[in-house]
């Protein structure tokens, strides 16, 4: 599909230590950023020992939403994305505060895991400085958070996300500004130990090229530039210099770096202490510097998904591939499942893209857990939905599909639901019974076709019609419907049919 002339895009990140929005215009496969918004917020400083944000660090980051959401009023909001990182994927209290920020924002939010903000942070790259000739190692240190991605091209061949950002080491090592050599070496060895567990695998995969993409490695790169000792990127050499200074001046609120913003300062020396961990454990001599990163990534993920090249459907493939998933069983359980879909959307207010989509990948992949047992394999299923890394899926994604996994056969427990958010619990209970419907329909596993089959849907009242005497000779199916109205009854909602 082409895409419109000039149609205008925004992705949002809600990062631990700064939110950054991005709006481009999209027009004959190119991007072109129209505008960029950054607020320093710190999210991350928030946190408390209980990891709760304080209701403070909670107002900041809604008056700056609310700006934000001021910037997109005019944008389709189907061009715009907005996501969460690592400091509410920690945050105990991040549901509490994700509605709120909603709110603000006009618009949902997504929380992604750290595999799928490394994925991203690499895509942002690889289409901002697209090399299909070298490998490259891809490095962003965030607030919260640090990720490191091997690829070549679009490609990607290992991926990680660690807890170390420049936030949360300076919390943990410079609480009080004083920067001195101890804490220099305490903070390094600490991201030296998170490395550890991946620093075999990185070199063993290896890496033509080194960059780094992040708010923080720019700012070392123009630190160590305007100081004289760098001329392209960012050396070991240049780093070492840098460290040495900043031991020297002794105290974040005393630096006065060329460039350097007063919101950086307090963060600056942890950010400098992770690269300087990074750069010893992987041996490098030299990183470059990306322009793109997490939020062009996002524009290019969302440009696919309007124009039909989305990343969650190479991954519910993938997905069927990997378990072993019976192929012809799931797309007759997913045919059935979309003819009732579209009989009923009207009458139950379901979204014929989102909710669609989300009813299909349910159908492709609803016996994944039979790849651990057929006992309880809707539990397995379950589980293994919600514990994956699922590229291109948000956390709120997985969580829905994996409901619609968990209850798709034998009991309907609503309370299964109460982990969705309230504004979308109805939708997945509604997708759930079209799903278990269509699963009792082809129980049998057979490829003879079925008949048209009406649905009729008002409120809790669902009504199947088949053609005369079809059930008649269908005993077996017969008995599973009336079992299933046993089911459906339990939970609220009335199933007859003809």
């Amino acid at each position: 599909m082409t895409p419109q002339t000039d149609e205008p895009y925004a992705a949002i990140d809600l990062g631990s230590n700064s939110f950054h929005m991005i709006v481009a215009q999209y027009a004959d496969g190119r991007l072109q950023v129209i505008d960029r918004i950054k607020e320093m917020v710190r999210l991350a400083s928030g946190l408390n020992a209980q990891h709760e944000l304080s209701e403070a660090s909670m107002q900041l980051a809604l008056a700056c939403l609310q700006r934000f959401g001021q910037r997109i009023q005019e944008i389709p909001k189907a061009n715009i994305r907005a996501v969460g990182t690592n400091t509410l994927r920690q945050a105990r209290n991040g549901n509490f505060f994700l509605s709120r920020a909603e709110t603000a924002l006009d618009h949902p939010i997504e929380i992604i895991a750290g595999q799928e903000e490394a994925r991203l942070i690499y895509q942002g790259v690889a289409h901002t400085n697209y090399d299909e000739i070298n490998r490259r190692l891809v490095i962003d240190i965030g607030g919260g958070s640090t990720e490191l991605i091997i690829g070549r091209g679009y490609d990607i061949f290992s991926m990680d996300s660690l807890y170390m950002g420049c936030v949360n080491m300076s919390q943990r090592f410079f609480d009080d500004g004083r920067i001195k050599a101890k804490k220099i070496s305490k903070s390094v060895l600490y991201a030296r130990q998170e490395l550890e567990s991946i620093e075999a695998t990185y070199k063993k995969t290896g890496w033509d090229l080194a960059l780094g993409a992040s708010g923080t490695i720019t700012a070392i790169r123009d630190v160590v530039q305007a100081q004289g000792w760098c001329e392209n990127g960012i050396t070991a050499s240049a780093l070492s210099k840098l460290v040495d200074t900043l031991i020297t001046i002794g105290d974040s609120k005393a630096i006065a770096f060329e460039g350097l913003s007063e919101h950086r300062k307090p963060v600056f020396a942890s950010g400098v202490a992770v690269l300087l961990g990074i750069f010893d454990a992987l041996n490098l001599d030299k990183i470059g510097v990306s322009g793109g990163a997490l939020r062009e990534g996002l524009l290019f993920d969302l440009i696919g998904r309007t124009h039909n090249e989305d990343i969650r459907d190479k991954t519910i493939t993938d997905v069927c591939q990997r378990y072993g998933i019976d192929m012809e069983q799931a797309y007759r359980v997913k045919a059935t499942a979309e003819s009732f879909f579209h009989q009923s959307c009207l009458e139950w207010q379901l979204n014929e893209k989102d909710d669609l989509k989300l009813l299909q990948w349910g159908a492709l992949i609803h016996e994944i857990g039979l790849s651990i047992a057929h006992a309880q394999y809707h539990h397995h299923g379950d589980y293994l939905v919600t514990h994956s890394d699922l590229a291109g899926f948000s956390r709120q994604e997985q969580n829905k599909l994996a409901k619609l996994i968990r209850c798709h056969r034998r009991k309907f427990p609503l309370d299964e639901f109460g982990t969705i958010p309230a504004a979308a619990q109805l939708t997945i209970v509604r997708l759930s019974i079209l799903l278990r419907l269509a699963v009792v329909l082809h129980r049998s596993r057979s490829n003879t076709t079925l008949p048209a089959i009406g649905i009729q849907t008002q409120m809790n009242k669902i009504r199947l019609h088949f053609p005369p005497d079809w059930l008649t000779s269908h005993p077996l199916t017969l008995a599973d419907l009336q079992t299933e109205q046993d089911y459906l009854q339990a939970a609220g909602f009335k199933l007859t049919f003809q």
